[in-house]
């Protein structure tokens, strides 16, 4: 596709313009590419690669990279024959070079793609275009081209393009000729709310580009009244992320309205409104599907539209579709779970997509959360097929069989005898009534007539045949449309002679081998009836007995019996079973003779139960089961045996095959890696189906592991060789169980294992190689399913130890002085290099290391110091030396062991003046190995002989104290410090410091009167009361004043004197108002008012009287009076009622 002229679209498609960006914080971005892919313009059909060199220099580790196409399709999860991706890294100059390519290029493949590269906060990315011309054919400049899918979802096309995965892969019809529409007049007349109907309507995948250049093609907006900015046409944000809409109004006093999708938006948590001066700002907090919806902003009559797109995340199946097995009419059910709720899936059968319009009411679909649900309706032979299941980031499909009804007899047809002219009935009831059928005689149809009547009412189906004639008499058989299913019975002719026969003839029985030595076989299907019938003849009537062996069947019921005529002898088995099978004889005697005949009663059945099921490999998909034939083939050959298979968990067996399989190896295919399954087996004769064989144990088709990569030399000796290599990039379900080594010289195919069971670690070392031979390596991962392909090294080993120099890698805490307390272990581990191991030798203060106590441990790449229990003496200069023939390398590393200090000496108290002392005193005599950091000093008295800290990390030895007390006499002592701590004993002051008594003069103060004159004041209010009538109640409160005020109670303002019912108390300020017995006319207000000369104060309170409620024990006794008094402070003077 030719690229567009319009210079809006050489921007990034994947990229919104500055207006456009979500808000919220964007990771770092930063140059990492070297080389980036371009646009091309590929050829249908060829090939292309595009390459992207990423910088790593700057980074602490490796750089993730993501190939996409459009708004979010990973293209890793599409790799394959048609697109493969590479991965390299150039040691030296530290560059990852990654490459996509794409076999033979279809339609599909044209779009906008972007490649992300990430390491912890830094992030790159750029884009780049696909289009795609045919060979020879000129194409027409089209801006709306750069937004298509490329369309046709043939087998071979658009495997990149997930929308045309899921369209229907029905045979192409010729496309009639469009008229060309101009899409962007379109977009530029529609609501933002339309927009994506429209792109998908037109093929427009890459809704940010058209977003971008509809914004620029509509160029300035037309300016407003009310707002002074509008909201985007659209916004575009991710999946959890949080989006702000913002407008700008003209008034800032203007009220605004938010709605979605016509819908007022109201506060709350998810839904945040904020208005800053003249802006108005929509918080959207943690965005899903729900919200990618119309936005609109509404000032009075005005109103700003907008369109938010949430960017799903790819929806993965949690839960695969399981293989469903059933028989016709029967109702169908397949459940897949996703990682999502409310996502959107895809359901096909055999490529064609399934929904409500085209399917009608044949299939319903269903969702319950993460769950999505198809129903088939009353399945029929046409259902059979593969149905598949599509989601943004995965997919699963299922088989379903559907097996014929089998239909039940509820009652068979039964043989009959009858005489001439009587009526014979046949009649049998299947379970199914829309069942039809025919009836034969001896093979040949019965065809109604006036004498021979057929019917069939519903389950029922019957043959009358009337005036019953010899040439009646023969098998009939009930044949079910539609169905492997036969029932037959038999009609017997009764013919009644009447001959002139001697008095005295032998008895005869009338069969074809009578008499002689041949046996007459009978073959009884196990379960089904048997009725021998045998003529026998002879007068007098001669006694017929039947035996098996020894034993003589003698019973005329039951279920083995013999049925007894004139001329008729009957052997009857009902239910046959395999204990039935034997010679049979007949005997039959009378005065004239006697007669004998036998029978071989032959019973064959279903077969046993194949044994021993067992799978013995496993593939990718596959995998191989054996068997062993049935212990007792039921007395007919085996024809072969059909398989099922079940998933582990399942209740639902899948059928294998429905044709006889004769061999008793089978690989069973179409299975999905990484589940269990289980395997049974029906072994078939010309009987029937035996019952099923024990189920296999669980295995689980797994696919070989890839090959391991990286493999590479990492150190070489005269006889041995290590290696080194990372895992297979594809694992798969079954894990690697281990690696095989493998050797063998150059130019030889003779492969040498190395190590007998397969290692865990991703190295080894192959041991017993011969010195100087050149030899190739490579390496195998194995697991259940077997070894996968060697990863072989590029070219020969030379079997010979490499010189390397010796030197000593000293540990970084070592470089500087290492500082330990005594007691302590001391553990020093320095590792080297060299080959051949080089020789170690330890050194203390430059004199040769004999001392016992220093422990030294010594490896080929390392040498262990260690010290059990440090002391001082094992201060000083470790050096440690490494040589290798005439080169040597050496490092030293100092120790020091330290302790806690010793005490001050000479503490002495030099001079006293004032309430001030100076202390002086000398060093300790043992530092601990290490500089004293200061001294502590501490005061005590000698009243209360307790030490004071007065001074810490005092650094000089001396000090001045100061603040003593006078008439007190202090010692002094003294801790010196090092970095171990104070030292354990202090240095105490030989002499103390006395702070004598000076000569005082106290002059007391004046005396001042204070006036304790004050207005009346309230401390306590009186309180409301509800109380009930006969029971005394008080009200009170508390005043204070000086002089004494004056005391007045008034109810309802009118002053209360000279009533024996009121008794007015003052004690101490509490005044209280006892009212006796109050009735409900001393209900009212209340109050008290105080006065004095300088001032008054009043409260007041509510009294309700209530009249008593009548019970049915009154209580005689009178609630005792309650008084609520409240003490005033000390200093007042007590007032009283006057």
């Amino acid at each position: 596709m030719p690229e567009p002229q319009n210079p809006a679209n050489n921007e990034p498609r994947d990229e919104l313009p500055p207006d456009d960006e979500a808000p919220g914080e964007n990771p770092e971005v930063s140059g990492l590419f070297v080389q980036k892919p371009e646009s091309v313009t590929a050829t249908k059909g060829k090939d292309i690669t595009f390459v992207a060199k990423v910088d790593s220099s700057s980074l602490t580790r490796k750089p993730a990279m993501k190939w996409l196409k459009g708004k979010w399709l990973d293209l890793v999860s599409k790799a394959g024959k048609h697109l493969q991706f590479k991965e390299s890294y150039d040691r030296n100059t530290k560059i990852y070079t990654y490459e996509m390519s794409i076999i033979k290029v279809v339609d599909g493949d044209a779009g906008g793609y972007r490649c992300e590269v990430t390491s912890k906060d830094k992030c790159d990315s750029c884009t780049f275009e696909v289009s795609v011309q045919a060979a020879q054919v000129d194409q027409q400049d089209n801006i709306l081209e750069a937004f298509k899918r490329s369309g046709d979802a043939g087998e071979d096309a658009g495997e990149l393009d997930f929308s045309a995965l899921l369209k229907k892969r029905k045979g192409k019809k010729p496309e009639e000729p469009k008229e060309e529409v101009d899409v962007w007049e379109i977009l530029k007349a529609a609501k933002p709310c339309d927009y994506e109907k429209i792109a998908f309507q037109y093929g427009i995948t890459d809704l940010r580009g058209m977003l971008k250049m509809l914004k620029k093609m509509k160029g300035e907006t037309k300016k407003s009244d009310v707002f002074l900015s509008k909201l985007d046409p659209a916004y575009s944000v991710d999946h959890g992320k949080r989006i702000q809409l913002t407008v700008e109004v003209a008034d800032p006093n203007a009220t605004i309205q938010w709605l979605k999708n016509g819908q007022e938006i109201k506060p709350s948590a998810k839904y945040v409104f904020e208005n800053v001066g003249n802006k108005r700002t929509l918080t959207i907090n943690k965005c899903n599907l729900s919200d990618d919806a119309a936005y609109e902003c509404v000032v009075g009559e005005e109103k700003s539209f907008t369109e938010v797109f949430v960017k799903e995340p790819p929806v993965t199946i949690t839960k695969l579709l399981d293989d469903v097995h059933t028989v016709e009419g029967e109702k169908v059910v397949f459940e897949v779970e996703v990682s999502e709720e409310g996502a959107n899936v895809k359901w096909m059968k055999d490529g064609d997509e399934l929904n409500r319009e085209t399917a009608g009411s044949k299939y319903r679909f269903k969702k319950d959360g993460k769950k999505h649900i198809l129903i088939i309706n009353e399945a029929t032979r046409e259902d059979i097929g593969t149905y598949y299941v599509f989601t943004s980031g995965g997919e699963s499909k299922a088989e379903l069989e559907v097996e014929e009804k089998e239909l039940e007899v509820l009652q068979s047809i039964a043989d009959l005898t009858l005489k001439a002219a009587e009526q014979a009935v046949f009649k049998c009831e299947v379970s199914d009534e829309k069942v039809t059928g025919k009836w034969f005689k001896d093979g040949v149809e019965v065809e109604a007539s006036d004498r021979i009547k057929i019917s069939h009412i519903g389950r029922t189906h019957k043959l009358t045949i009337d005036d019953v004639k010899p040439s009646d008499a023969g098998d009939y058989t009930f044949v079910p449309d539609g169905y492997a299913l036969s029932l037959s019975a038999k009609l017997n002719f009764l013919e009644i002679k009447i001959d002139y026969i001697p008095r005295q003839d032998p008895p005869k029985i009338h069969l074809d081998a009578s008499g002689s030595g041949n046996k007459n076989v009978i073959t009884v299907v196990a379960g089904n009836k048997l009725r021998f019938d045998v003529e026998v003849t002879g007068e007098p009537a001669p006694t017929v007995c039947w035996s098996k062996g020894e034993q003589v069947v003698c019973e005329a019921e039951g279920r083995v019996r013999v049925e007894t005529r004139k001329t008729l002898s009957s052997f009857v088995i009902d239910g046959a079973e395999r204990a039935d099978e034997g010679l049979y004889t007949i005997s039959v005697n009378n005065p004239a003779g006697e007669d004998k005949a036998e029978i071989f009663v032959r019973i064959v059945d279903v077969p046993n139960p194949p044994e021993n099921v067992k799978c013995t490999s496993v593939g990718e998909d596959s995998a191989t089961v054996t068997w062993d034939p049935p212990s007792f083939d039921g007395g007919v050959p085996i024809k072969g045996y059909l398989m099922e298979r079940k998933k582990t968990g399942s209740a639902r067996w899948t059928k294998l095959n429905f044709d006889v399989y004769e061999a008793t190896t089978y690989e069973a295919k179409r299975m999905i890696e990484g589940v269990l399954y289980e395997m049974r087996v029906f072994a078939v004769n010309g009987i029937g189906i035996s019952q099923p064989s024990v189920s296999s144990k669980p295995f689980m088709p797994i696919a070989p592991t890839g090959e391991p990569t990286h493999l590479l030399v990492d150190d070489v000796t005269d006889t041995t060789c290590a290696l080194k290599w990372r895992p297979p990039e594809k694992i798969g379900a079954g894990g690697i169980d281990g690696y095989i080594i493998e050797y063998c010289k150059e130019g030889s195919d003779q492969w040498v294992q190395a190590n007998e069971e397969p290692v865990a670690k991703n190295q080894y070392r192959v041991k017993g190689l011969p010195v100087g031979e050149k030899m190739l390596f490579r390496v195998v991962a194995v697991n259940v399913a077997g070894r996968s392909p060697p990863a072989i090294l590029s070219q020969a080993v030379t079997i010979r130890e490499i010189m390397e120099n010796p030197k000593i890698r000293v540990p970084r805490r070592l470089r500087t002085k290492l500082i330990t307390l005594v007691g302590e272990k001391v553990n020093l581990v320095i590792p080297f290099q060299g080959k051949p191991r080089p020789v170690v030798t330890w050194f203390k203060d430059d004199v040769l290391l004999e001392d016992r106590s220093v422990g030294i441990r010594t490896s080929e790449v390392d040498t262990i110091l260690f010290i059990r229990s440090a002391e001082r003496t094992h201060s000083g200069k470790y050096t440690l030396s490494v040589q290798i023939e005439n080169v040597s390398d050496s490092a030293d590393i100092h120790i020091q062991v330290v302790e806690k200090p010793g005490p001050p000496i000479n503490v002495v108290v030099t001079d006293v003046w004032g309430f001030n002392a100076a202390l002086e005193w000398k060093p300790p005599k043992d530092d601990g190995n290490c500089e004293i950091i200061g001294y502590t000093i501490q005061k005590s008295d000698k009243k209360t002989e307790e030490w004071f800290t007065i001074y810490e990390h005092n650094r000089r030895p001396s000090c001045t104290v100061s603040d003593l007390v006078m008439g007190n006499e202090y010692s002094f002592r003294v801790f010196s410090e090092n970095i171990c701590g104070l030292s354990e004993v202090p240095g105490i002051s030989k002499n103390t410091a006395v702070i004598t008594k000076t000569d005082l003069l106290f002059k007391s103060p004046p005396f001042q009167e204070k006036d304790m004159s004050s207005s009346p004041k309230f401390t306590a209010p009186l309180l409301d009361r509800s109380v009930i009538a006969g029971y005394t109640v008080a009200i009170s409160c508390a005043v204070r004043g000086n002089p004494k005020p004056k005391i007045i109670w008034m109810k309802n303002n009118m002053t209360i004197e000279g009533d024996p019912k009121f008794l007015m108390q003052n004690n101490q300020g509490v005044l209280t108002l006892n009212i006796r017995k109050p009735s409900l006319f001393d209900g009212g207000r209340y109050s008290c008012k105080a006065v004095n000369e300088f001032g008054e104060d009043s409260v007041e309170c509510k009294l309700e009287v209530r009249v008593p409620q009548e019970k049915g024990d009154q209580r005689s006794e009178k609630l005792p009076t309650v008084a609520l008094k409240c003490k005033s402070p000390q200093h007042i003077t007590s007032c009283h009622n006057k």
